[in-house]
């Protein structure tokens, strides 16, 4: 039987990576009681995510990996991205909504991934890379299970 509810993937340094990862957390979230919009936000959150770790961590390289694990329970959906680059500091990511930054054509993962989720922790992993953790917390009536739903 397959666990709906995690899910624990080691990717490939690709952009079909980045489309999987998306789909996959949509996927989750459908069958978990999120509403669409949510199933929406979920999944452009995580694919900048993913991205930003193909892209930028692990530059393209087939010899890395990106791990990938998601969880749903009760309260959350949890998603955590870990890139096999060198790391970098969130805090020198230039503000997106600057004048001088609205045209860049990058720069934005960060904003998005915090517009859509309620929780974004970015720090570095023991020996290198980046790791990046989504909480995206359950709203009213979400992923309610059939005894609630009889009352």
């Amino acid at each position: 039987m397959v666990d709906a509810r995690k899910l624990r993937l080691n990717l490939e340094s690709t952009l079909d990576s980045v489309e999987a990862a998306e789909l996959i957390v949509q996927r989750m979230a459908e069958l978990n009681g999120f509403d669409e919009d949510e199933v929406h936000q979920i999944g452009m959150g995580v694919r900048e995510t993913v991205a930003n770790a193909v892209k930028h961590g692990n530059c393209y390289r087939p010899d890395k990996t990106v791990s990938f694990d998601a969880s749903i329970d009760e309260v959350a959906f949890q998603v955590t991205v870990i890139d096999q680059g060198l790391g970098f500091a969130p805090d020198t990511v230039r503000d997106p909504l600057q004048g001088e930054n609205l045209l860049m054509d990058s720069g934005r993962g960060l904003l998005l991934m915090r517009a859509f989720f309620d929780e974004v922790d970015v720090g570095p992993c023991a020996g290198s890379g980046t790791r990046v953790r989504l909480v995206k917390y359950r709203t009213k009536g979400a992923g309610r299970t059939t005894q609630e739903e009889d009352r």
